[in-house]
């Protein structure tokens, strides 16, 4: 039987109507992305069968076109129409950090920070360049690969800074591990991007690890 045969209360687009998006599940979520399913199959039975294909919601977000595009139902089309929904809450996210003080939106910063570099399968160092009255100016990726106090430079940091005339920054790296756990070298490097940015009157405010599911941050354990 179709979707469009069920109760009204169970299909997912008037459910998510009346009851609000957080009421659907996951496979409900995706059916509406999906619109439609495949011969004998609803669009809710696709979702289901792609979860379990996938491993999961996250693992099928991200994942890369030739796997995405080789799941029966889905295609370079929807793969298209996937990354531009997932960048679209990025920049959403980046449009509602950039309104207002970092400092006052801690859970909106890992959340933003968070959608920028979990996903990624290669170590990232990035940083949050603001303002004197901490106000984001620009989220740039500076470095990537393995990170390490060879690997990233303190002076490249500080000449972005004052390109942009930051008074601060937020620092933020991501583990691929999914273990967000901060290293002996995660330290080593703030405390070396912290001693040369302060030359230039530019502040360390945070620095985040990014891992699978959790942020990890420096000023919260007290180390900055």
């Amino acid at each position: 039987m179709g979707i469009n045969h069920w109760p009204e209360g169970e299909r997912p687009r008037e459910k998510l109507l009346n009851m609000g998006v957080q009421a659907l599940s996951d496979a409900e979520l995706l059916a509406i992305f999906l619109r439609v399913g495949v011969q004998g199959r609803s669009a809710v039975d696709l979702a289901r069968d792609l979860l379990a294909s996938f491993g999961g919601l996250r693992q099928l977000l991200e994942a890369d076109q030739d796997q995405f595009c080789a799941a029966r139902g889905l295609g370079s089309a929807k793969f298209a129409q996937l990354q531009a929904t997932l960048e679209l809450s990025r920049r959403h996210l980046a449009s509602q950090l950039a309104r207002g003080n970092a400092l006052t939106s801690p859970s909106l910063v890992r959340h933003y920070l968070s959608s920028q570099l979990r996903h990624l399968g290669h170590e990232e160092f990035a940083v949050l360049f603001l303002d004197t009255q901490h106000r984001i100016i620009r989220y740039e990726s500076l470095f990537r690969g393995t990170l390490d106090s060879a690997s990233v430079y303190p002076r490249e940091v500080a000449k972005r800074a004052l390109e942009l005339h930051a008074g601060a920054v937020i620092l933020a790296h991501n583990h691929p591990s999914g273990v967000a756990e901060p290293s002996d070298a995660d330290r080593r490097i703030t405390e070396r991007l912290k001693d040369a940015l302060a030359l230039f009157d530019v502040r360390v405010l945070d620095h985040f690890v990014v891992g699978d599911g959790n942020v990890v941050s420096f000023a919260e354990r007290g180390w900055l």
